[in-house]
């Protein structure tokens, strides 16, 4: 008795050799691209806020938070966690761009051993080239949705760490100057 899940391997296996070699390629893109989308997930809800909360905290117990110096460190520690926020998330958007290039390369190695066999065996055989049209589009499908779930989490996760990082710039308060009560006229 097989189950649902002990097919997987098998049809993974079947698809891939329906599609082509270049299907490897976007399974290798499709798992870094979920790979590090993971990451920044892991990294955003699990690991984040701790750090968060000691950036405050450490801003909050200095003794200088009006001066131009603690401008400059406020808007370098602000600088920081952007770029903490958003790191790899470049990388992510590299993949998803790529994998409907991929699934486009695929199509068109597989249309042009159609046009190869259409030209070696002269056959005008409409199902025989509508299989063979058919497997060459696999890869742009495959390509297509694997760009179409990472765009949203590209999305989210933009939208997660430009709220982050609006939310620590908040939370870094500056001070107004301190007045010197011996100057005042």
């Amino acid at each position: 008795m097989t189950t649902l899940w002990s097919d997987i391997p098998r049809d993974i296996l079947a698809f891939v050799e329906l599609g082509g070699p270049i299907i490897w390629a976007l399974l290798a893109a499709c798992f870094l691209l979920w790979l590090l989308i993971l990451e920044r997930i892991w990294f955003i809800r699990i690991s984040w806020p701790g750090r968060a909360r000691q950036l405050v905290l450490d801003w909050d117990a200095r003794g200088d938070r009006y001066s131009w110096k603690a401008r400059k460190i406020r808007e370098a520690t602000v600088s920081d966690v952007n770029m903490a926020l958003h790191a790899l998330l470049s990388t992510i958007q590299t993949l998803v761009a790529l994998c409907p290039l991929l699934g486009l390369l695929g199509t068109v190695t597989g249309m042009i051993g159609v046009f190869d066999v259409i030209a070696v065996s002269g056959s005008d055989d409409a199902q025989a080239m509508a299989r063979g049209v058919y497997k060459a589009t696999i890869p742009t499908m495959a390509g297509l949705v694997v760009a179409l779930t990472g765009i949203y989490f590209t999305v989210r996760l933009r939208q997660l760490a430009d709220r982050e990082t609006s939310r620590i710039a908040d939370q870094l308060i500056l001070q107004a100057s301190v007045s010197n009560p011996g100057l005042q006229s």
